[in-house]
Order: C-alpha cells, then sequence, then structure tokens
C-alpha cells in the first residue's frame, strides 16, 4: 500500500510532479515573450537608409515584450496606439514630423483597453510584425507593429 502524505498525496504522485517540473519549466519559457528595447530596433544604416537590427529581424513573427510610453492616441476609441521611447505631450499625428520620433512601434490592441497617462511607462506584449504596412482603415503607415497586443504599468 502507498503511503499517503498531507493533502492525500501518494510518493508516487509527487515524484511524478517533480519529474514534470522541469518539462513545465522548458514550455513556460518556450511561450515567454522576448524582451526588446527601443535601442535595439535599428542597427546601422544600409544602402537603403536605417535598417532593422538582427535582433528585429529575428524577432519577427514572435511575441515580444517592450517598455515604452502612449503618444496620445487619435481618438478615444481607437483599437491602436502609438508606443515611444520617451513621453509626448502632444497628439503625435497633430505635431509637425520634425516633432515626431523615428523610433516608435504602433500598438494592434487584442482587445480595447483603457488608454494611460502619456507619462506613465507601460509594458507592451505582442507579436511583432517587420517591414512596412498601411493600415487600410487609417491609412497610417507603419514600419514595425506590434499585434494582438496588450499592456499593463510597468
Amino acid at each position: 500500500m502507498e503511503k499517503r502524505f498531507s493533502r492525500g498525496f501518494s510518493r508516487r504522485s509527487l515524484l511524478g510532479l517533480a519529474a514534470a517540473a522541469p518539462l513545465l519549466a522548458a514550455a513556460r519559457a518556450a511561450v515567454a515573450a522576448d524582451d526588446l528595447g527601443f535601442n535595439e530596433l535599428y542597427g546601422k544604416y544600409g544602402v537603403l537608409g536605417l535598417e532593422f537590427s538582427d535582433k528585429v529581424k529575428k524577432l519577427a513573427g514572435r511575441e515580444v515584450a517592450i517598455r515604452g510610453f502612449m503618444a496620445p492616441p487619435l481618438k478615444a476609441e481607437a483599437a491602436f496606439f502609438v508606443l515611444t521611447e520617451v513621453p509626448m505631450a502632444l497628439c503625435p499625428f497633430c505635431s509637425s514630423d520634425a516633432d515626431w520620433p523615428d523610433n516608435i512601434i504602433v500598438i494592434y490592441l487584442h482587445r480595447k483597453q483603457t488608454f494611460t497617462q502619456a507619462n506613465e511607462t507601460i509594458e507592451v506584449r505582442g507579436t511583432l510584425e517587420v517591414g512596412s504596412w498601411k493600415d487600410p482603415e487609417t491609412g497610417f503607415v507603419s514600419l514595425l507593429r506590434i499585434r494582438d497586443a496588450a499592456y499593463q504599468a510597468a
């Protein structure tokens, strides 16, 4: 007869859980987002101008996590926003392109969330898309996007 420990676990079930722990940790790591920083977006200037970094190219299509600031949204009901490295006080669409930073990422949310203050650091998680794309609804052109995203205070 198997010896039972507190809460009804047998020695065999505890050994099975212990053996499975490394597999569970590996599975959790496999779905964890890769960290990405604004300083890692671009590599060098090439023939066609500023080129994406090797890290960005490698992470294309994968889940990433990046910290930054939400630029003031175009409208309150938008399902997307722009993530910037530094806080912006003005709507980026309302200012001149001289005020617009080079390192931005368009964030497309998987569900609507309440927008946050422009000076609050947030962490965004979602799937990284790389390359020029024009949003058919807004006409906004982006080079980097994070789709199916969610964010939280960092």
